[in-house]
């Protein structure tokens, strides 16, 4: 029966996200059940695709990626793959009639992430929007359910919220996007001349994104808001110890939130969206 090979599709994208993202699967608990699978779902095709591009070295990346957008065209056509992560995506896609031109910009940030390019403004905010801001609304598409009032009213904030998010991973994996991949997204950035001076004013445009998503946050459906707001506070409180050390060391070292202070985090953020202080 499919529907046996559906729940092991929906499964694997459960454990996907779980292994690669503590944050998120946390967040993503902290969601209404019936649209937690969806969100997995969207995390494992997107993490799918991140690997492929970020870890898969030695193999033809290029090659893997064209056949990850060529299956992904077909599942969504056909109806299934025999991929898992692929046939639980589809299912998400199809359920929740998620525009199919925001999975088409995606992939297109992850082409661009298999060239070496010079990140001028516009290529910056070219690459963000596709390798993070689609991503928010893909999911806001499943937390309006369908209310296209709503999730009109809302998108502009789950695209700064993707953003925010996109900047922290930029500057947190500062060290090995330059070292190993290759890779400076800042646009101009000089990786010789980066300094407390460049962080901060970095650190002030994330911070200002992560304000105007709050925002938009308070206005989620019942059955999104605590989720969506504790991957808020996790990225925050990774942005804050980020913003507390020096750009030396950054580029020395990934910056990490402990698993036993993302437990902390969760309850104090609890207690804030409780008490309506958020």
């Amino acid at each position: 029966m499919k529907k046996l090979f559906d729940e092991l599709s929906c499964e694997v994208s459960r454990y996907t996200t779980r292994k690669y993202s503590t944050s998120f699967s946390l967040g993503i608990l902290a969601l209404k059940p019936s649209i937690r699978s969806a969100i997995y779902a969207i995390y494992g095709y997107v993490r799918l695709a991140d690997e492929i591009v970020d870890s898969f070295h030695g193999y033809d990346k290029e090659k893997l990626l064209k056949k990850l957008k060529t299956e992904t065209y077909d599942a969504l056509e056909d109806g299934i793959s025999i991929n898992p992560i692929l046939n639980s995506f589809q299912q998400t896609v199809r359920q929740y009639n998620i525009d199919v031109q925001l999975i088409s910009q995606f992939l297109h940030s992850m082409e661009m992430d298999l060239q070496k390019i010079d990140y001028n403004s516009d290529l910056y905010n070219e690459y963000i929007y596709g390798s993070a801001e689609v991503v928010g609304l893909m999911c806001l598409q499943i937390f309006t359910g369908g209310n296209k009032q709503q999730f009109e009213e809302l998108k502009p904030f789950a695209m700064k919220l993707g953003s925010a998010f996109q900047k922290v991973n930029f500057l947190r994996d500062l060290k090995d996007d330059y070292q190993i991949l290759g890779r400076t997204y800042f646009p101009s950035l000089n990786m010789s001349v980066f300094d407390n001076r460049v962080k901060a004013q970095i650190e002030k445009e994330i911070e200002k994104e992560f304000k105007e998503a709050l925002q938009g946050i308070k206005k989620l459906p019942g059955s999104s808001i605590f989720g969506v707001y504790l991957a808020y506070r996790y990225y925050l409180s990774l942005f804050e110890k980020i913003k507390k050390t020096s750009s030396q060391h950054i580029l020395q070292q990934r910056i990490r939130i402990a698993n036993s202070q993302k437990l902390l985090v969760a309850f104090k953020s609890y207690i804030r969206y409780k008490s309506a202080y958020f």
